[in-house]
């Protein structure tokens, strides 16, 4: 099982297509709405997800575990940035484009939408940080898929990956 945790005990256990699933639809809503340096690190910590490169059954993260800035206006640009992305993909955002339908996705969108709701930032762990740091930022492009690709760590999308 792949884990998202959610600070105050909750969790998303997803098997491991729905942790394809759930990164997939992420995908390409982190992809339209990146614009700052923490919503580059987080898409990312998003591409880590992709269980085609890391592994099946251990991919995760807690979000006690990322580096939500320095500042209260950080954490909290931060978090709304991670909710305007978990907003857009339960509109369906380029799912069409998908070559499989996700019955149980919105599920899982709304359960993670949720747990960030009510995290608190300035829960998070010092000295715990999963998030990539800012040399480590999701900048280039998939042309082909019009999403953020993996690197700094490999040079495919999550979508690019499928089938390997």
């Amino acid at each position: 099982m792949n884990e998202f945790e959610g600070g105050d005990g909750r969790w998303l256990s997803l098997t491991n297509g729905g942790t394809a699933v759930f990164v997939d639809v992420l995908t390409f809503a982190v992809s339209e709405l990146a614009r700052e340096a923490w919503d580059f690190r987080f898409a990312a910590l998003l591409s880590l997800q992709n269980q085609n490169v890391m592994g099946r059954g251990v991919v995760g993260f807690g979000l006690a575990e990322l580096d939500w800035g320095d500042a209260p206006e950080e954490a909290a640009a931060a978090k709304d940035f991670l909710l305007r992305v978990l907003d857009l993909a339960l509109t369906r955002h380029r799912w069409e484009e998908l070559t499989y339908e996700p019955p149980r996705v919105e599920g899982y969108l709304r359960t993670f939408r949720t747990m960030v709701e009510d995290f608190d930032p300035a829960t998070a762990k010092a000295g715990e940080d999963v998030l990539p740091g800012p040399q480590e930022a999701a900048r280039a492009s998939c042309v082909r898929h019009r999403v953020l690709n993996g690197l700094p760590f490999w040079e495919e999308c999550v979508f690019c990956t499928e089938g390997v």
